[in-house]
C-alpha cells in the first residue's frame, strides 16, 4: 500500500463524526434559539431542498463553477509552462520571482478591489482563481523540477533517448506527484478566492450574489445552505479532477 493510500485513509472523515457535529450544531441552535444568528441543520436542510427545486439555484452553481475552473486550468497550465522555461532558463526564472513573490503574499481582497478597476466584475472570479492557483502550481512544479534524477537524464543521453521518451518517463513520471499535490491545494483555494470576489463584486447570477442577499436581507438558512453548496461543489470539483489524474496515471503506470 503507498503512503498517498494510507494517508488518505487517516484522514478519511467517518461518519459517526458528521453526525455528532449535526447533532453538536442542532442542540447549540436550540440553546440559542435565534434563528437568525445560528439556524439549525433543520431549516438549512429544508431551505437547501427549496433552492434545488429553482432553475435559478443551477444556473448560479453553473455561472460560478465555469469561471472557478476556468481560472484554474488557465493556472495549471501556466504552471506547468512557466515552471518548465524557469527551469531551464534561470533569466525566466529570475524574472518571474518577483511577480510570484507578490501574488503569494497579496491579500486576495486586495486583488479583487484591484482588479475590479480594470474588468466587469462577471468575469472577476476568472482572473482571482488563476492569481490563487498559479504560484500555488508553479513553485510546487519547480520543486519537482529541482528534485528530477539528474543521474537518469545522462543515461537517457547516453542511451538517446527521444524527446517524447524523455518527457514520458522522466518528467511526466517524476513530476505527476508534485502536480497532483499542488492541484489538490489550489482547487479549494480557487473556490474560496472566486466565491469571495463574487461576494465583494456580486456579478448577477452568481454564487456570491447569493450568498450577499442572503447576508443582507438576514436569511440566515440560506447563507448557511449556499455555504454548504460552495463546500459540496468545491470537493466534487476536486474530486472528480482528482479521479480524472489518477485514470490517467494508471493508463500511462504512473504511480
Amino acid at each position: 500500500m503507498s503512503t498517498t493510500t494510507q494517508t488518505r485513509k487517516k484522514n478519511k472523515i467517518k461518519l459517526w463524526t458528521i453526525a455528532f457535529w449535526l447533532l453538536l450544531w442542532q442542540f447549540a441552535s436550540m440553546a440559542l434559539d435565534k434563528q437568525i444568528l445560528l439556524a439549525s441543520p433543520l431549516s438549512v436542510g429544508r431551505c437547501l431542498l427549496s433552492l434545488v427545486r429553482t432553475f435559478s439555484f443551477w444556473e448560479s452553481i453553473w455561472f460560478s463553477l465555469e469561471r472557478i475552473a476556468l481560472g484554474f486550468f488557465c493556472a495549471a497550465a501556466g504552471g506547468v509552462l512557466l515552471s518548465a522555461l524557469a527551469y531551464h532558463v534561470k533569466l525566466i526564472r529570475d524574472i518571474l520571482a518577483l511577480p510570484v513573490a507578490v501574488l503569494k503574499a497579496t491579500p486576495v481582497a486586495s486583488f479583487i478591489v484591484l482588479v475590479l478597476i480594470w474588468m466587469p466584475s462577471r468575469n472577476l472570479s476568472i482572473l482571482i482563481s488563476f492569481i490563487m492557483a498559479f504560484p500555488i502550481i508553479y513553485t510546487n512544479l519547480l520543486e519537482g523540477f529541482e528534485h528530477l534524477d539528474r543521474k537518469l537524464f545522462e543515461m537517457a543521453k547516453i542511451f538517446r533517448m527521444t524527446f517524447w521518451n524523455k518527457m514520458y518517463y522522466l518528467y511526466f513520471g517524476g513530476l505527476f506527484a508534485y502536480f497532483r499535490s499542488a492541484c489538490a491545494i489550489a482547487i479549494g483555494m480557487c473556490f474560496k478566492a472566486g466565491i469571495a470576489a463574487e461576494i465583494i463584486g456580486i456579478p448577477k447570477g452568481s454564487i456570491g450574489e447569493k450568498l450577499y442577499n442572503a447576508k443582507i436581507y438576514l436569511e440566515t438558512p440560506d447563507l448557511f445552505a449556499w455555504t454548504f453548496v460552495i463546500i459540496a461543489v468545491s470537493v466534487l470539483f476536486e474530486k472528480i479532477f482528482q479521479w480524472l489524474l489518477s485514470l490517467l496515471a494508471h493508463r500511462l503506470s504512473v504511480k
